[in-house]
């Protein structure tokens, strides 16, 4: 393997890296590599070949190898000038080297040329449709025998650009007046990067070295025409794959060291590869997908947060969509929640307020009587005051005494409707704040009548201490009504002298608390847990409903209502509403 530079030099290094392996592979046999350099091609200096020749005639004259590859134009050249004295009659492989640079009329029958044909024309026409702002290429050769046979080839090809853009030349710059140039580059430029082994200061520029100080130094975008170069330092373009046409020469050699004649293995001029470009440059210069030419393929672009989280993101979404449907239900179910509430109250405060009603009827004759006492005593008064006026010396302080006595008992007859109209009430549930003793003392003045009326006795242990609750004023008060008619009810055969019924309020923690109990035969053990269900009732003439009206209303306060036998006889209801936190006194 002729190498033309040296083992370091690209494009030609990574030529000899791809066919190695590849002939090695698609060879049934093992294959010994022998390599060499033709370091002369870095000078137009040809007095150092004749020795180079007798070197490789005192190394293989004996024994011949089978194949001899030449890589690169210079290797090429340089086998064919000497083909005669070196191997004559050994099969020669010509790669890594464009078609022009093979002097095809000095074949021979053992001569077989796996070349590639640059298109420069179509790599400018690729960088002016990535840029299409462009206005200037500068183009990068150097200056060795072999570039400056491109350097030609470039000036004659893009020619019919000079209308459209400018070439700039650095064949004729040092490297480091190229990295200077190429820093301070006008806005809109282009850099096209050919070959740079020996720059015009006669310096040698191996490996990628060049090509990454550029790539560093320079404020416009790098193309070339071979993917070689295709490794972070260049935007891309239109390129040889090192690759494939090492393949494909690598597949002609291995047909000659078959057996097959040299110049019967015909292989056509490999072309460019549909154009490639590196994500990473192209984000450095702001280059859009959208002006990549169809077919292009964008290499080592960052994947979205979608294609790196894909199946997380996904995840996530629909547990959010599940959460959210779940929300939505949750949320129809609430209201519907709440509209069921709304409408339960309101039925029960329909059904309580009928129940009040019920309970005013069994009330008629004890109100009736409470309003006709002070109403009989206005009538009287009235008639004795009618009677003192029409005596001849009526007697004022007499008749004082007596408009007062009538402005007293109209109070009290007042009160009575006051407090009736209140109990009989149809008002929606509404939450206020209050004093819990002062509903209670309200509803045993109520009672005030009726407990003469029904012979029984009326006793409240009322505690000095302010329990502020929140709630429905008249539903509470209906609810002790409710108690204290049962506890009367439950009295009807008990001996008029035992007839008592004891209120007492009292605090319990962060709790008022109410009982109401009475002396009557008191609640049959197994049904202790049933008298706050709806129709359970001990009356013959009952509907079975006050007891669970009340426990309605108690839950709808958030607070609780329980049953027990006394030890010596009656029952006990027991009432626990939440204290208000707030601090504030009764509203």
């Amino acid at each position: 393997m002729l190498q033309s530079f040296g083992l370091r030099f690209k494009p030609w290094t990574d030529f000899a890296e791809f066919l190695r392996p590849e002939m090695t592979k698609q060879s049934k046999v093992p294959i010994d590599f022998q390599d060499h350099s033709l370091l002369t091609a870095r000078l137009d200096d040809d007095r150092a070949h004749a020795p180079f020749v007798d070197y490789l005639q005192a190394l293989y004259g004996a024994k011949p190898p089978d194949l001899v590859v030449a890589l690169g134009a210079p290797a090429a050249e340089f086998v064919q000038r000497y083909r005669n004295r070196l191997f004559p009659q050994t099969p020669m492989l010509f790669t890594s080297v464009e078609a022009r640079r093979v002097q095809y009329d000095k074949l021979t029958g053992y001569d077989t040329v796996a070349a590639a044909a640059h298109n420069f024309p179509a790599a400018i026409e690729t960088i002016l449709q990535v840029l299409p702002d462009t206005k200037l290429i500068a183009v990068v050769n150097g200056a060795s025998p072999n570039e400056a046979f491109w350097q030609t080839v470039f000036e004659r090809e893009l020619a019919p650009f000079s209308g459209r853009i400018e070439l700039r030349w650095y064949n004729k710059l040092s490297f480091e007046d190229i990295l200077k140039d190429a820093a301070h580059l006008p806005p809109h430029s282009a850099i096209f990067w050919h070959l740079m082994s020996v720059d015009a200061a006669g310096v040698t520029q191996e490996g990628t070295t060049a090509l990454h100080r550029l790539s560093t130094a320079a404020n416009a975008p790098i193309f070339s025409y071979l993917d070689g170069f295709f490794d972070g330092s260049i935007v891309g373009g239109s390129m040889h794959s090192v690759e494939k046409g090492m393949a494909i020469a690598a597949a002609a050699a291995i047909r000659i060291l078959n057996g097959e004649k040299a110049g019967d293995v015909k292989v056509p001029p490999s072309r460019f590869e549909p154009p490639r470009f590196d994500w990473r440059q192209m984000q450095r210069f702001d280059i859009s997908d959208s002006n990549l030419p169809p077919g292009s393929t964008v290499y080592f672009r960052e994947p979205t947060v979608w294609e790196r989280y894909s199946w997380q993101i996904a995840s996530i979404v629909a547990v959010l969509l599940i959460q959210a449907g779940l929300i939505v239900v949750l949320l129809q179910e609430h209201r519907r929640r709440q509209l069921a509430e709304v409408l339960s109250r309101q039925r029960m405060a329909e059904l309580a307020h009928v129940n009040r009603f019920s309970t005013a009827g069994e009330l008629t004759a004890s109100i009736a009587h409470e309003i006709n006492q002070p109403l009989g005593s206005i009538l009287t008064n009235a008639e004795t005051a009618q009677a003192i006026l029409r005596s001849p010396s009526p007697n004022i302080a007499e008749l004082d005494e007596i408009v007062t006595d009538i402005v007293q008992d109209d109070r009290r007859a007042t009160e009575v409707i006051r407090r009736m109209r209140s109990l009989l009430k149809k008002a929606p549930f509404e939450q206020k704040q209050f004093d819990l003793n002062e509903v209670v003392q309200e509803t045993i003045r109520f009672f005030a009548s009726l407990a003469v009326g029904r012979k029984f006795e009326l006793v409240s242990v009322i505690t000095p201490e302010t329990l502020p609750i929140l709630g429905d004023r008249i539903q509470l008060q209906q609810v002790i009504l409710n108690l204290v008619m049962n506890g009367i009810e439950a009295m009807r055969d008990t001996p008029s002298e035992d007839r008592i019924i004891s209120i007492r309020t009292s605090r319990v923690e962060n709790f008022a608390q109410l009982s109401v109990s009475d002396r009557g035969s008191g609640i049959p053990d197994e049904k202790l847990k049933e008298v706050f269900e709806p129709f359970f009732t001990s009356k013959a003439e009952g509907m079975g409903m006050g007891l669970s009206i009340a426990r309605t209303i108690i839950e709808a306060h958030n607070g609780v209502i329980s049953a027990k036998n006394r030890d010596h006889g009656g029952a006990t209801f027991r009432i626990r509403v939440p204290l208000c936190t707030d601090g504030a006194g009764p509203s």
